[in-house]
């Protein structure tokens, strides 16, 4: 018997999880896992998500600090030194959640990864009747304008510092990975027993 233990010298990394921690990085935040929350900020740079085990099966970490992205975007630069960018988390549904939503489905469809990247929970419900035009409003409704008026304003801020560069290359990474992947989907298996989910990758 040897008494040789093998050095560990680099952590493996999902490839998504590393292109959007990165770019998170790249913005001022770090993030952290916490089994206490499912997502928050502190508006000193520490973004906070929930632990693995806690999330579905088509959730990501990507997809969360996008969102995150997209909450800080929609409510103004400034908000990223505000608790949970300005919102009550213990109030009712903030009008401007659906603004983020427009917003992240228009980033997205740049890209064609509004399917693989779009928001979890019960936000998915108002994110999937977004139509292909994201300022189009669901209703007349006084509400609905409201919401697309911000949306339209958190479209135009995306395209400007210190947002733009970091996102396109995010997303440009993720298609990049995508289109890659593709023409292996035919052929993947899972290989956890009794899961016939397909890939993300093929959304």
């Amino acid at each position: 018997m040897t008494d040789y233990v093998r050095p560990v010298q680099a952590r493996y990394r999902d490839p998504l999880d590393l292109v959007w921690l990165a770019t998170a990085g790249r913005l001022g935040l770090r993030v952290r896992r916490n089994p206490a929350i499912f997502s928050a900020t502190d508006g000193q740079g520490l973004l906070e998500l929930g632990p693995f085990d806690t999330l579905d099966a088509d959730d990501t970490t990507a997809q969360m600090i996008l969102h995150e992205f997209c909450h800080w975007i929609t409510n103004g630069e400034a908000t990223f030194h505000e608790r949970d960018w300005g919102f009550d988390l213990d109030s009712e549904l903030d009008w401007r959640e659906h603004s983020c939503l427009r917003l992240q489905a228009g980033l997205c469809e740049r890209y064609a990864l509004r399917g693989m990247l779009a928001p979890t929970s019960q936000f998915r419900d108002y994110y999937d009747r977004i139509p292909a035009d994201v300022l189009q409003p669901l209703d007349d409704s006084e509400r609905e304008a409201k919401v697309v008026a911000l949306a339209k304003v958190a479209l135009d801020r995306a395209a400007g510092a210190p947002w733009s560069g970091p996102m396109t290359d995010a997303f440009v990474a993720t298609a990049r990975m995508r289109d890659a992947l593709a023409p292996l989907l035919g052929d993947y298996a899972t290989d956890l027993e009794n899961d016939a989910l397909p890939s993300l990758w093929g959304r």
